[in-house]
């Protein structure tokens, strides 16, 4: 009998190697080198029978450009994601962590789907008891819901061809294993290639299939970043498992906006789209007398195409040692760069004092126009003196000191006169061509200026 061939593979880019080392060579991770062991594989008909089909070559222009029909999903939130439902023919990614609520939703969108379409779910981490007991919890009308526990790849799509679904969960795509590749479920090459073809099934069938995917300890999706690359949609909870509110962002969506996020509560009976979000992410940070303290600012952040009013808190105290810079739910980096504006252009020295930043209710705010909103709190803390109230902000800050304008400055002033905020120190770009009723704007061109103009409202 002769000897297998062994070789080592990177489980966080896929690389092949020949020989064990502690850090890998192309992504620089550490640890994630696993042995597998390579055997010939017979050859997959599947493959060939797809390569063999007859293709035609079109001409762009001649191909009648249609919308794509959506499909609800029935849960609101849910569909705002997705960029207003499911898509025949799409695969859609999701990932989370561990008891975040991804195959609770599933479960709960699958049997609101199951009354209008013919759904599939694939379950290979729970036993059909498990998934039962689940739907009776969430009082689910899981009666015309098909599930088939499997976590071998050729059964599934035999099941695929026979059953015909128009819509299928697999929950996870890490338990799927196929008969062409001998290492074990969950490897890399089991996750891509089983990702590959029901990709192709749903690309050829038309059928829509969404994939449940595990996160690292980094919050990144297990596997290769191939995964996300091949599919059409790829979203990610977001959140506190011990925190009652769910979030989900869509990463990459080929049928819809990008950075979309959907607000959800975790009850007793599932989860539950949260209607009026920007209250949510809106603490009564108050002294006794019912004032703002020192140190918060509310910012008005666009999530896809979402307007929404989250809390900053800044903390600056004296130091002891090296200074610390931490900031959570915004970027790092950003903030060093903004001491440094701040210093620079405002004459505020910060170099001996600790800074703090906190987006309150857990959301991570990705874009730069919450630069202002981030320095005026910052200053507010540092003096010791609170912000005016009904006061909000937006606007991204340069390195020389410029306030440049925000997109869709518009639709986030409209949404902050909804929540009944006053004032506004906005970029001077953003500035309004009509009065908005309720509303008193300011408009600023150097953050300098920002930080002036709050002394001048009441």
């Amino acid at each position: 009998m002769s000897k297998l061939k062994t070789s080592y593979e990177c489980t966080a880019c896929g690389i092949k190697a020949n020989k064990w080392a502690g850090k890998c060579v192309s992504c620089n991770a550490w640890n994630t080198l696993q042995e597998v062991v390579e055997r010939p594989a017979p050859i997959n008909t599947r493959y060939q029978t797809l390569a063999g089909s007859t293709m035609s070559v079109q001409i762009l222009g001649s191909i009648a450009a249609e919308d794509t029909p959506r499909i609800p999903t029935g849960i609101e939130e849910f569909d705002r994601v997705l960029g207003g439902g499911l898509v025949l023919g799409a695969v859609v990614l999701l990932g989370g962590d561990p008891g975040i609520g991804k195959s609770t939703l599933l479960l709960q969108a699958m049997a609101s789907l199951a009354q209008t379409q013919t759904v599939l779910y694939i379950t290979g981490e729970e036993s059909a008891g498990q998934v039962a007991l689940r739907a009776k919890r969430l009082e689910a009308p899981a009666d015309a819901v098909q599930l088939l526990p499997e976590i071998r790849l050729e059964s599934i799509l035999d099941a695929l061809e026979m059953l015909k679904p128009s819509i299928v969960v697999v929950d996870s795509i890490q338990t799927l294993y196929t008969d062409q590749l001998q290492s074990a479920p969950g490897s890399v090459g089991q996750v891509r290639e089983c990702a590959a073809m029901l990709t192709r099934t749903a690309k050829t069938k038309g059928i829509t299939i969404i994939l449940v995917g595990h996160v690292t300890k980094d919050g990144q999706l297990a596997g290769p970043r191939v995964l996300e690359h091949i599919v059409d949609t790829v979203l990610y909870f977001e959140g506190d498992t011990h925190s009652a509110f769910r979030l989900i962002r869509a990463v990459k969506n080929r049928f819809g906006a990008a950075n979309e996020l959907g607000v959800f509560a975790m009850t007793d009976k599932g989860l539950k789209g949260v209607s009026n979000p920007s209250a949510l992410f809106l603490s009564q940070a108050h002294d006794p007398s019912g004032k703002p303290v020192a140190g918060t600012c509310v910012l008005v952040t666009q999530e896809g195409t979402r307007p929404l009013a989250v809390e900053l808190q800044a903390l600056v105290d004296t130091c002891y040692g090296n200074p610390r810079r931490l900031a959570v739910g915004l970027d790092n980096q950003r903030l060093a760069m903004l001491l440094a504006v701040m210093h620079r252009h405002a004459g505020i020295a910060l170099h001996d004092q600790d800074v703090f930043v906190n987006v309150v209710g857990g959301v991570r705010v990705e874009e730069t126009a919450s630069d202002l909103a981030v320095a005026l709190a910052i200053q507010s803390s540092f003096k010791n003196r609170a912000l005016p109230k009904g006061l909000f902000t937006f606007g991204e800050i340069g390195l020389a000191g410029e306030v440049r304008p925000a997109p869709r400055g518009q639709e986030r002033l409209k949404e902050a006169a909804k929540l009944g905020f006053s004032h506004a120190i906005i970029p001077f770009a953003n500035m309004p061509k009509q009065a908005i009723e309720g509303l008193s704007i300011i408009g600023v061109r150097r953050i300098e200026e920002a930080i002036d103009k709050i002394r001048h409202i009441e």
